[in-house]
């Protein structure tokens, strides 16, 4: 891990998401110290007010001291977003050094013909998953967002491609938008399950997006995965529940994309 503390940085479509990481990763999976969640338009007087909370690494106005650096590493899928913090820690944290990662960046074979046409997102989680998996044993990764993705690493440990399908606000806010009648859902995450028989409009749109979502996951995750021959790693907006329903054995990394940054940055 550099010396300077590293604050890793997730930047999606709808939420930048934040941790900081001080001490070397080790042989474990890294878990950030502190993690802030922000809308993708910034809430920056938020962002300083955190990092003034954590051991006053940075006063709540101005400048951050040049003696006082932080190490930034940037994932991002979301370019206007990132570069809206970029210029926001040029004029408010100059001394900080800020690295945007790119696929050649990552400790990462990548088996496919444009590795950076691949959301940096979804390379950053196979590199944490490979810290994961059991070795030998290849990983399938579901990163619910805005987008779902779920991906395929391989037993050696390369990225192998996957799937990419609209995430649940997603859906929701396309049904709403092509038809007449139907209302909007506030459903931005996979929460606790609905019940599968909706006894009004709103309640059965709920029901066919909660369950829609698992049941093209989980298909996706035993299409991938076959019959328990591979580990199963869920992150993103997805519950304990949702966990259990799309793969009984899955486990839930809530931090796995900052996990990833941080292993990039301990390279």
């Amino acid at each position: 891990m550099p010396s300077s503390p590293l604050i890793a940085v997730d930047v999606g479509n709808a939420r930048i998401k934040l941790g900081l990481f001080r001490r070397p990763a080790g042989p474990a999976l890294p878990v950030p110290e502190n993690a802030l969640q922000l809308t993708a338009r910034a809430d920056f007087e938020r962002l300083a007010a955190w990092l003034a909370e954590i051991d006053g690494l940075s006063p709540p106005a101005g400048p951050a001291p040049p003696d006082n650096p932080l190490a930034w590493y940037i994932g991002s899928v979301n370019r206007p977003a990132a570069a809206r913090l970029i210029d926001w820690l040029r004029d408010h944290r100059p001394a900080d050094r800020v690295s945007m990662l790119a696929a050649d960046d990552l400790p990462l074979v990548v088996r496919l013909a444009r590795p950076d046409m691949v959301g940096v997102d979804r390379l950053l989680d196979a590199v944490a998953a490979n810290r994961l998996r059991t070795p030998q044993r290849p990983a399938v990764v579901v990163d619910v967002g805005s987008a779902i993705t779920v991906d395929l690493v391989s037993a050696d440990g390369a990225f192998l491609g996957g799937a990419i399908l609209p995430g649940i606000a997603m859906s929701a806010r396309a049904l709403n938008e092509f038809t007449d009648l139907l209302p909007r859902i506030d459903m931005s995450e996979l929460a606790l399950p609905p019940p599968a028989v909706g006894t009004a409009t709103e309640a059965a749109i709920r029901a066919g997006l909660f369950w829609g979502a698992v049941g093209a996951v989980r298909q996706l995750v035993h299409q991938m995965a076959g019959p328990g021959q591979a580990d199963v790693f869920l992150t993103g907006g997805a519950s304990p529940a949702v966990a259990a329903l799309v793969y009984p054995a899955a486990t839930l990394v809530p931090h796995l994309t900052l996990a990833g940054i941080a292993l990039t940055a301990d390279r």
